[in-house]
């Protein structure tokens, strides 16, 4: 059976999903309004990407990982984050990956993605204290390790990138500056790339 037979052209996918006619109310397709976001995040879990981003050396070992320096939006200081975003409705997890690795790292960063997006980890925030925890809503994040070869700039919300080694990155000290948990992902993380 061909995927002409399901209404598609074989090899032609749509990465984006169109509204039918009417149903805009002026929101980019795959955004919520601010009231939508409230009343979804009240309801049901929302799905996010993190990355922590890697520079490795020529063998593949994990030389540095960066974090970001940010402020909180939710208790507005200013704590190490990794990179984050909610997945879009009718988005890729690629393309939601890509689009935060470059809204938070700059247009240079130069992420390399593996053929495979299979997640290092999947985190589970709580709107309660848990292990993990975002007092916003409940929240599932697919995790990855990204190595990124380029010239990291900041933008938007994120205020600088510090570049740390493994063993620096996994202190106690480090694991206290990230917001809701995110020390435990981070060390995760750094296990899964085999950089402790």
């Amino acid at each position: 059976m061909t995927m002409e037979a399901f209404g598609e052209e074989f090899g032609e996918e749509s990465s984006r999903w169109d509204l039918p006619e009417g149903l805009s109310d002026g929101t980019e397709p795959g955004w919520l309004s601010d009231g939508e976001l409230a009343e979804t995040r009240g309801r049901v879990p929302m799905l996010y990407v993190e990355a922590l981003p890697v520079r490795v050396e020529p063998d593949g070992r994990v030389a540095s990982v960066g974090l970001l320096l940010r402020g909180s939006s939710t208790t507005s200081l200013i704590t190490r984050s990794l990179v984050s975003g909610r997945v879009l409705h009718g988005e890729r997890i690629r393309d939601a990956l890509m689009r935060h690795l470059e809204k938070d790292l700059g247009p240079t960063a130069f992420p390399v993605l593996p053929q495979s997006i299979v997640p290092a980890a999947v985190a589970e925030y709580f709107p309660w204290p848990d292990r993990l925890h975002d007092p916003r809503q409940h929240a599932v994040a697919m995790a990855f390790v990204v190595p990124v070869s380029g010239e990291c700039q900041p933008r938007q919300d994120a205020l600088e990138i510090s570049w740390l080694t493994p063993q620096e990155a996994a202190a106690d000290g480090i694991a206290a500056d990230m917001e809701g948990g995110r020390g435990a992902l981070l060390r995760q993380l750094l296990h899964h790339a085999g950089a402790l």
